[in-house]
């Protein structure tokens, strides 16, 4: 079966916190496919917001949900095996009780929960980390620190991997992130041949 990877888009995300790990899973089914890893696609990828309305994302550029919160849960409701958390400007969705509320139920059952830059802002506000490693972006650790005291925030390291919980710091080091899932997921092949489709150097811990 499908691996299924759920990211969550909101107003006000970085589009690269977003679009760089949908790019690296994305590819990595079509890299799957040429490979020969089983007959199924690799993965699906899901991008579910508050409602169907268009999300504008940091700088203006729009993207479409496939699913509204409720209409999601409607449609298909087998635990995401990833559900990813972009960063960004992320006071508004801070704000949604909705959202954070979607972000928890989502990851109780959810394989691997994880986040780009300030979405470890967004778990935290969920509950979903509460005194684990984690990182995010280098301009935002004193004020994860000061908001939740009882998390270690470490700046040395491109993401931390708790095994629920995978935390990583800014835009592209969700890429790198991403291709370290697909690793644990995959295999080192697989997310070899994805990284290299994408011209991309794969920087690891």
């Amino acid at each position: 079966m499908s691996l299924k990877i759920v990211i969550l888009a909101f107003d006000g995300m970085e589009t690269l916190d977003f679009a760089g790990p949908f790019e690296v899973f994305t590819t990595a089914a079509r890299m799957a496919q040429r490979m020969g890893l089983g007959d199924e696609p690799w993965c699906t990828v899901h991008c579910v917001a508050t409602s169907d309305a268009p999300v504008a994302a940091r700088a203006g550029l729009r993207v479409l949900p496939d699913f509204s919160f409720a209409r999601f849960a409607r449609v298909d409701d087998r635990p995401a095996d990833i559900l990813l958390i972009p960063g960004g400007v992320v006071d508004a969705a801070l704000n949604s009780a909705d959202t954070l509320a979607w972000i928890a139920r989502q990851s109780a059952t959810a394989g691997i929960t994880a986040s780009v830059c300030t979405g470890a802002f967004l778990l935290a506000a969920a509950g979903v980390i509460t005194d684990q490693r984690v990182t995010t972006h280098w301009e935002d650790f004193a004020d994860l620190q000061k908001a939740w005291p009882k998390l270690q925030v470490v700046d040395d390291v491109r993401w931390v991997d708790n095994g629920r919980t995978v935390t990583s710091a800014g835009i592209s080091a969700g890429i790198d992130m991403s291709l370290h899932l697909i690793e644990r997921l995959g295999g080192l092949a697989l997310a070899e041949r994805t990284a290299r489709q994408m011209d991309f150097a794969w920087t690891k811990n």
